[in-house]
């Protein structure tokens, strides 16, 4: 296997329903690419963008593959248009259903990083013949998934977070102190994780305030639905990734320990499979080699 290889990069763009959205493919600079070319489904949250795959993609040909990257920026992030607009799973899925259908034009291996499962999951149901297996970059506790939130209470906090009130809180948010407490509380395994790079790809993400608007629809909770029957219905090989100190933001997954966390997937995903690597809920930029290591034998295996 090849090694120490780089990327070749180009960033363009195609329209969705009026909108702008702009992606970014890769491909191994020194050798051809081979193989079932991986979609990465970026997290939300302040600043988030596709840039959250920045240190797996190179890490991902540093390693050796070859196969291509297809690295999309979801509608409201990134340099995708920013539409004020409560944007649910359903939504995100539509706009990759179309980006695969014009753009792609073959079948993907899905890589989605955290509470984004549910995007894929739509995805899954949506355009089943163009996804070949999943890759889930801790999950959700799934507790969170399967139960629904009451709509009345998403469109209370979305109407009370898309007002002067919200817009004060976006901008406390964008903060280097802020973004820099909540990763080390919520994110990352050690402070010390919590480097430079990643404040400064998140303050240079959230510095167009329109890009409120997801993190907004993410807060409100339009994720947070039961799933249940339609996990139980993806017959795509998935594979689930845990940190071994991952954690849940809610309280529906305190208390879960990883093992628990896991036995929960594998008991519903049709053709799951799935293990633990060091760290704890952003593992391909916090635990980038070590994911790769985890996750590339089950690529090579359905590419």
């Amino acid at each position: 296997m090849m090694t120490q290889d780089k990327a070749t990069s180009s960033i363009q763009f195609y329209n969705w329903k009026n909108y702008r959205a702009c992606y970014e493919t890769l491909n191994p600079s020194f050798s051809i690419p081979e193989g079932t070319p991986l979609l990465l489904i970026h997290p939300i949250g302040v600043g988030l963008s596709r840039q959250f795959w920045r240190r797996f993609q190179s890490e991902w040909y540093k390693q050796g593959h070859r196969n291509p990257i297809y690295n999309p920026d979801l509608l409201g992030c990134g340099e995708s248009d920013m539409p004020r607009a409560a944007y649910t799973p359903n939504d995100w899925a539509d706009q990759l259903q179309h980006f695969l259908q014009t753009v792609v034009q073959k079948p993907v291996i899905v890589v989605v990083q955290g509470a984004l499962f549910p995007v894929a999951i739509e995805l899954a149901q949506k355009q089943p013949n163009f996804i070949t297996g999943l890759v889930l970059a801790s999950p959700p506790a799934m507790p969170l998934l399967t139960k629904n939130t009451p709509q009345w209470q998403q469109k209370t906090i979305w109407n009370l977070l898309d007002s002067p009130l919200g817009n004060a809180f976006y901008r406390y948010a964008r903060r280097e102190k802020f973004l820099s407490s909540f990763s080390t509380r919520q994110l990352f395994k050690s402070s010390e994780a919590v480097d430079a790079e990643w404040i400064n790809t998140l303050q240079q993400g959230a510095k167009n305030p329109e890009s409120r608007h997801a993190v907004f629809a993410f807060l409100a909770g339009f994720w947070r639905q039961d799933y249940s029957s339609a996990i139980s219905s993806i017959q795509q090989p998935t594979l689930v990734v845990l940190g071994e100190d991952i954690s849940s933001i809610a309280k529906e997954g305190k208390g879960l320990t990883p093992d628990e966390w896991l036995a929960d997937y594998l008991a519903r995903l049709p053709k799951g499979r799935g293990g633990k690597i060091p760290g704890r809920n952003v593992l391909p930029y916090e635990s980038t080699p070590e994911f790769v290591k985890a996750v590339a034998p089950f690529i090579n295996e359905l590419s």
